[in-house]
């Protein structure tokens, strides 16, 4: 399959404020961005529960090597604030991480500024979201999925004009079979993916077994199945819910430790934008050649 350029130089800046007024806490981020390049590509990236913007290198690097400006808000949920399952304000989480994303968003163009040359170096009509487990949830309302209440209505429309594509990594599926646990913790994890009409990515494990819902791995390939034309989705067989451990090649809570795995959903993720932003089909169209002339089963993609 092909393989992403590592050997190009990245730099990173961090913390960047971004106003986010009522929020409680500021919201601050890490833009991660090739140190050349112009008309450059960018990912706004929303970790899993309790990450922050410090984790996920595996995955951000290879982006900024592949020539994306990569930036990550920390959310509130982030271990580092000490929010937990009985604090008030976990149950509107959600809706901030939401609004942290449209924050950055709203004024990508003053954190760029902030982090060098930036502003004058990316193409603003290429941008995507990407998310990991509870940060696809999040990254997919921006790409119009909706959020069910308990009689099954509908919310807010949380799209971004300024969003053209995006992937779900391990994004939680429907709500009908939640746990207790999470139906009490977490009722707002009830996604309508019927909305969710901008090009994605999902990405599933197939060793994925949640701890939130009855169902088995296919849980997490909702938002593919359930969603609207363009989507494509790439199956990992083996891959549990870090997919090989893309919060950090030291992160202890990995229990699939693959840093090939990790580099296959990077580099997927990158050939999937490069066509979806109509940067470059041809990575892509390689690794689709790639699956095709492998047929090991160990991973597949689907289309639609």
């Amino acid at each position: 399959m092909p393989s992403l350029r590592l050997d190009q130089r990245i730099v990173a800046v961090k913390p960047i404020v971004v106003p986010a007024p009522g929020r409680g806490m500021d919201l601050r981020v890490k833009v991660t961005a090739p140190q050349s390049g112009r008309d450059l590509p960018v990912i706004v990236f929303s970790h899993g529960n309790a990450w922050s913007m410090d984790g996920y290198e595996p995955l951000v690097d290879r982006w900024a090597a592949a020539g994306f400006v990569v930036v990550q808000p920390t959310h509130l949920d982030s271990r580092r604030n000490g929010i937990t399952w009985d604090d008030p304000r976990f149950a509107t989480i959600w809706r901030v991480r939401i609004a942290d994303l449209h924050a950055v968003l709203d004024h990508l163009g003053d954190i760029l500024l902030q982090a060098g040359d930036l502003e004058n170096r990316v193409d603003r009509g290429r941008v995507a979201v990407v998310g990991h487990s509870w940060g696809a949830q999040t990254a997919g309302t921006l790409l119009g999925a909706r959020v069910l209440d308990a009689e099954g209505t509908p919310g807010e429309d949380f799209s971004h004009p300024a969003v053209s594509a995006g992937a779900l990594i391990a994004a939680t599926g429907t709500g009908d079979t939640l746990t207790p646990f999470a139906a009490e913790h977490l009722p707002f994890m009830r996604p309508d993916f019927s909305t969710m009409t901008a090009p994605a990515l999902v990405v599933a494990g197939g060793r994925d077994q949640s701890q939130l819902s009855t169902r088995g791995p296919e849980w997490f390939t909702d938002a593919y199945h359930l969603s609207p034309a363009p989507k494509s989705l790439l199956t990992i067989a083996e891959g549990e819910h870090t997919l090989g451990g893309l919060a950090g090649e030291t992160v202890t809570d990995t229990t699939d430790e693959d840093p090939a795995r990790v580099a296959l959903v990077a580099e997927a993720i990158s050939a999937y934008l490069g066509d979806a932003l109509k940067l470059d089909g041809a990575a892509w169209a390689a690794l689709n050649d790639a699956v095709a002339a492998a047929g090991d089963g160990t991973w597949s993609v689907t289309s639609k």
